[in-house]
């Protein structure tokens, strides 16, 4: 039952919100964990037993690096002096980053044993095969979500062992907090005081909240139905028979992929905004216009923020801070000078935050490549900004120039697409393969000449044009700061009503379902 079909949107989610609005609220939170398991239950089956132990893991592991924490704390107040307590908090500490360890190891050990443990044997074995030796492959069944519910938990055990806040004593809030039934199969990946606290409190159903809900619900069901939905079936048709496919066909694929992912993963995330706003909770936003982004480091920071912000608290900062890049960076400025001091801690920081994004997306070594494409276009733009910023300078251009972000806006855009071209290839191989024909054979004029339409009729074209258009201009007034969505919720209530029925006869009318359409799973619940 996933989030976008008529048994979540018309029949489980009214019967939670009724459930839930009916009990007293002490047990409000009772019943979304309860619809939380359920949900799980029914794409993963006994595998929830999976989420219930990560909680139940989580949850303990906090609790301990607390304890540890109190101890210390007892133990200082024994203490005559500053260096006695100095010391006593440096044993303590060493206690607390093991327990810290041993959760992260565990639970990211799990991750790896389900997502990569197969890949890597597989890799493995070609080199054992010399030897004549071989690792046993493993027959595992791939919980939903998992790589989304590790990353709160992981980030959550983090938190607590820096101290931004006390550790959880209810398990059923830390339960609720890795599982709530809207995120669970495509994030966004929340940090614990984002929405733990509003899931808990049971505040009652509101009708503005319902109001806001359904428009976000609306939004992102149009975007994956329209437009998204009708595009799977033509890059399917490319991406899995790309040697019939040459130059001009590649380039649209690319293009195409790219719309189809954001429609499609957006979307998914509006109806999980949508439904948390049901309950009044507000989960954090995963995209902001990243199509208006002027380089490949803006575009990450607006596409799948939840997983950027992640890696950035987790990985990067703590990476940029450890001694290892501490002293490479002061030992590096003294020897080659403080831009390749940069350069070098850049490099030092990024590697393993791309590498980890590359893993993440999953088993594969397309996954690794997309990674280090970023890692290394990321790189190149931190090495060249003070040579750029020189060049304009002494040019005498203004960077801010409207001619100049519209070339970056297209720069980028290209390097988004070609991006994708690999992320949605078959294999690695079959990514260059597709990309070195872009070069070949190319002619604008055999799109129209070897059109699929048995595919894609012109209607469905327009649909698509039609549809990327409007989501497109919202986009481009919100950036500049003329929230659509907002407006409407301030109109007055038959102008707002209008908007809500019109939104609901578009879907009816314009959406791709029916004969000839089968139900597109969704791309991000697989990583």
């Amino acid at each position: 039952m996933a989030i976008h079909t008529n048994l979540y949107l018309l029949v489980f989610l009214p019967l939670v919100m009724l459930a839930y609005q009916l009990v007293p609220r002490k047990m409000r939170w009772g019943v979304l964990l309860a619809a939380s398991y359920a949900l799980y239950i029914s794409f993963s089956s006994f595998l929830v037993l999976l989420l219930m132990a990560t909680s139940f893991f989580t949850w303990k592991i906090a609790l301990w690096m607390d304890e540890i924490g109190a101890q210390c704390a007892l133990k200082q107040k024994e203490c005559t002096d500053r260096k006695q307590k100095s010391e006593v908090k440096k044993d303590f500490q060493k206690k607390r980053v093991k327990v810290l360890r041993l959760g992260v190891l565990v639970l990211l050990g799990i991750l790896f044993y389900v997502n990569y443990y197969n890949f890597v044997a597989e890799n493995v074995n070609i080199f054992l095969g010399v030897l004549g030796a071989k690792l046993p492959m493993a027959r595992v069944m791939f919980p939903m979500g998992i790589s989304f519910y590790t990353l709160e938990a992981v980030g959550y055990m983090a938190d607590v062992y820096w101290e931004r806040y006390p550790a959880e004593k209810h398990l059923g809030k830390v339960a609720l907090f890795l599982s709530f039934f809207p995120q669970i199969m495509e994030g966004p990946i929340a940090r614990f005081p984002d929405t733990a606290d509003a899931l808990f409190s049971g505040e009652p159903i509101k009708m503005e909240n319902i109001s806001e809900g359904y428009l976000r619900i609306i939004w992102g069901l149009s975007k994956k139905m329209i437009v998204s939905d009708r595009l799977t079936l033509l890059t399917n048709q490319i991406f899995n028979n790309h040697k019939e496919y040459h130059g001009s066909f590649i380039i649209m694929a690319a293009i195409a992929y790219t719309i189809q992912l954001y429609m499609e993963f957006s979307g998914s995330i509006d109806i999980v905004i949508g439904s948390g706003k049901m309950f009044g909770v507000t989960i954090p936003e995963n995209f902001n216009q990243p199509f208006s982004a002027q380089s490949a480091a803006e575009f990450w920071r607006r596409w799948h923020m939840s997983l950027g912000n992640w890696f950035k608290n987790y990985l990067f900062y703590p990476m940029t801070v450890s001694p290892l890049v501490k002293n490479w960076s002061k030992k590096a400025r003294k020897k080659y000078g403080k831009y390749w001091s940069m350069v070098g801690t850049s490099a030092m920081a990024l590697f393993p935050v791309w590498v980890a994004t590359g893993v993440w997306h999953g088993a594969g070594w397309k996954y690794l490549f997309y990674g280090m494409y970023y890692f290394v276009i990321l790189l190149l733009g931190v090495a060249l900004e003070p040579l750029k910023e020189k060049r304009y300078q002494k040019l005498g251009i203004d960077p801010n120039a409207p001619w100049l972000k519209t070339l970056r806006i297209l720069k980028t855009w290209v390097i988004i697409f070609t991006g994708e071209l690999f992320f949605n290839a078959k294999t690695l191989t079959i990514g260059f393969e597709m990309f070195f024909s872009i070069f070949g054979n190319f002619h604008i004029s055999s799109i129209w000449k070897y059109w699929p339409y048995d595919l894609l009729s012109e209607g469905d074209v327009c649909a698509i044009i039609g549809g990327s258009i409007i989501v497109w201009i919202i986009g481009f007034l919100k950036e500049h700061g003329w929230d659509a969505r907002e407006k409407i919720l301030h109109a007055s209530t038959p102008a707002r009503w209008s908007v809500f029925l019109a939104c609901a006869f578009a879907l009816l009318l314009f959406g791709a379902y029916g004969t000839g359409y089968q139900p597109v799973d969704l791309i991000y619940a697989g990583f």
